[in-house]
């Protein structure tokens, strides 16, 4: 089974609250990694994600560690939306 990586910077600009965290992430760049797995028997390329990841950077806050966690790729979709319109970014969801 091969496994890729896709890796984006993904941007808020208020702070936003995934299900799972005890604190919001402040505004900010994230890292965001994607793993994706080979549908195989297939007669193209195709793949599915396997697990998202979001790298949330050591602050004063959660006790200045690095972590990447895993999340809910929908999630992070619904919180790039909320924020750019501007609205309250708190969202619930399961790590996929």
């Amino acid at each position: 089974m091969m496994i890729r990586t896709q890796h984006r910077t993904i941007h808020f600009n208020a702070p936003a609250l995934l299900d799972g965290l005890e604190y919001p992430l402040e505004p900010g760049d994230y890292e965001v990694n994607e793993d994706e797995e080979l549908i195989e028997g297939i007669s193209w390329l195709a793949y599915r994600r396997v697990a998202t990841f979001i790298t949330v950077p050591a602050t004063s806050t959660n006790g200045n560690v690095s972590r990447m966690l895993p999340v809910d790729a929908e999630a992070i979709e619904e919180l790039l939306r909320r924020d750019g319109l501007g609205e309250p970014s708190a969202v619930g969801g399961h790590p996929a």
